[in-house]
């Protein structure tokens, strides 16, 4: 045909790095002319490596400058190169991506005068595109009449059979399969998912491809808490996980939780072995071992900056048992299931003994307090958040009932219910969060029995904290029953980079909760309440807010919150 390009073929390429496509392979695939993109960055000054992504940074840069020397130096006299300033973006500027679109847009003008060059007429295109229709349209209302599915790794094919709804014999809808392989794609053990369908002398394979990630299919998770006063008494704690799926062709998992803190540490292990795993099902046979400090207030006493516990305890616990868990779609699951439980609270410090005039007469050791019990457990959690740390649209909802079905007077019984929901207008975000715990049964502490319920040893329930009364020391109240509430405004600030964090917040919160020892007093009244403003965002290491709450009675605290707490 008749313009510039006559005669010539030409392929563009998005980008000379790393990749297959270099110079020498698209000339020796017949390209008359290359279209080249470089979108690599010049190296940072030594001063500027002041971060362990910097520095990654800097070691790709080197690896992938080396390529593209070599791959420029094979470009000939016609080629086009197009060469974006792209030194302020760095491999974790997601959010900046206009900016990159930018800067290609302005070098692509530099070399305009080239590019106009190969252009065609617009009548010419149409005609090019008009004698190159694409043969072998799929015939309407196709069926597949096979499935032909292949994995890379430890996930089976039977695994990927399961969990698609299409089958043999059904009408080939590659807009509705897309949407299933993407599904698909987000169970964590696939990096990609892809679908073709392909005609054989008559016969419409469906062919799958799922490849297993490429980074392995160990994963951990981190979760780091920091909160202070500046007074001596701040607070940390420490989340690690490791998840190892697949340990077999079956889909046997291995779980590991770690949770290391200033007032608690504890470790949780299980393995979760699927049983019908069409349907999701599966056992998870667990042990876990926590240790934890309980500071001990008065119950009269107001929760000033001055107010210091009259006592500890600490309190182990080992548990091991027994769970079955069901899926309840891709909303939550149900896990039913027994444990064995063993508990025991040591005072850390001797009771003082005063006489009338207020004077010390005595010092009294006070005794180890035991509780162990067989129980029933069932767990329901419906998870539909789009942010585990400060949502903006969805809900959740977690429930809990351990039943003691041991010695009728050391048996206790415990609920717990607690929910969020979410919702935005715009650039404002609006959530609510619930909380409510407590015993309940004959062996309740209560007026009538003392508060002795003969299982001293139950912790109860926690408050203080990140989110869970932000302006107190991480569980500071203890207590047999606990009701909270709160309500968090978050605003985006809809800007690229702010101190280091990508698409950062300004939220506040309000909250509302306390704890109490007897069941009669239940609600009744006294509740503590705390304020807090922060800004937040996603940083090269995970999603990272800090920030500064208040509360009654010059009660305040700073905290820092990286990753998500589990």
């Amino acid at each position: 045909m008749a313009g510039p390009l006559s005669g010539y073929r030409i392929i563009e390429i998005a980008g000379i790095g790393p990749g297959p496509f270099a110079a020498m392979m698209l000339s020796d695939m017949g390209a008359d002319i290359i279209i080249a993109v470089n979108i690599g960055s010049d190296l940072q000054r030594p001063e500027d490596l002041d971060s362990p992504a910097a520095v990654t940074q800097q070691m790709i840069t080197i690896l992938v400058g080396q390529n593209v020397r070599a791959q420029k130096a094979l470009l000939r006299g016609r080629d086009v190169l197009i060469e974006p300033q792209l030194n302020e973006l760095s491999f974790t500027d997601f959010a900046k991506g206009p900016q990159g679109v930018a800067q290609g847009e302005k070098s692509a003008r530099g070399v305009e005068a080239k590019l106009a060059a190969l252009s065609i007429s617009p009548q010419a295109y149409a005609a090019y595109r008009a004698a190159h229709v694409p043969q072998g349209v799929l015939a309407e209302n196709a069926r597949i009449d096979a499935i032909d599915v292949t994995t890379s790794g430890r996930v089976p094919v039977a695994r990927v059979r399961q969990l698609l709804k299409v089958r043999e014999g059904d009408p080939y809808n590659a807009e509705e399969l897309n949407r299933e392989l993407s599904a698909l794609a987000t169970t964590g053990d696939f990096e990609t998912v892809t679908q073709r369908l392909v005609e054989e002398n008559g016969v419409h394979t469906l062919k799958i491809d799922a490849h297993e990630k490429s980074w392995g299919n160990q994963f951990f998770l981190f979760g780091l808490g920091m909160s202070t006063n500046f007074d001596g008494r701040g607070a940390f704690n420490i989340n690690l996980g490791h998840r190892y799926p697949w340990l077999t062709q079956s889909g046997l998992e291995w779980r590991n939780d770690i949770v290391l803190g200033s007032n608690r540490a504890s470790i949780h292990t299980e393995l979760r072995q699927p049983l019908w795993p069409a349907r999701g099902f599966y056992i998870a046979p667990y042990a876990e071992y926590s240790r934890r400090r309980s500071d001990q207030y008065f119950d009269d006493q107001p929760p000033t900056k001055d107010a210091r516990p009259f006592n500890s305890l600490t309190i182990e616990t080992t548990r091991a048992g027994v769970d079955m868990g069901i899926p309840l779609g891709r909303k939550g699951e149900l896990r039913l299931g027994v444990n064995y439980v063993k508990k025991t609270a040591t005072y850390n410090y001797l009771s003082l003994v005063t006489d009338d005039s207020g004077d010390i007469v005595d010092a009294l050791n006070l005794p180890s307090l035991t509780a162990t019990q067989p129980a029933f457990r069932a767990q329901l959690t419906l998870d539909q958040l789009d942010d585990a740390l400060f949502p903006r649209r969805g809900y959740y909802l977690f429930g809990s009932v351990e039943a003691g079905f041991g010695s009728p007077d050391k048996k206790y019984n415990i609920a717990q219910a607690k929910g969020l929901w979410a919702t935005s207008y715009g650039r404002h975000t609006f959530n609510v969060a619930l909380e409510g715990a407590g015993q309940f049964g004959a062996n309740s502490p209560t007026q009538e029995n003392g508060g002795n319920s003969g299982n001293g040893a139950n912790e109860g329930f926690y408050l203080g904290g990140f989110q869970h009364l932000s302006a107190y020391a991480q569980d500071q109240f203890n207590g047999q029953y606990l009701l909270y509430g709160r309500l968090t405004y978050l605003y985006d600030l809809r800007v690229d980079d702010l101190l280091g964090l990508r698409a950062p917040v300004f939220g506040a919160s309000a909250e509302a909760g306390n704890v109490w020892q007897l069941r009669n007093n239940f609600g009744r009244g006294g509740y503590l309440k705390s304020g807090s403003v922060f800004v937040g965002g996603n940083s090269p290491i995970g999603p990272l807010y800090f920030g500064f709450a208040l509360a009654p009675q010059g009660v305040w605290n700073v905290y820092l919150q990286l990753g998500r707490v589990f």
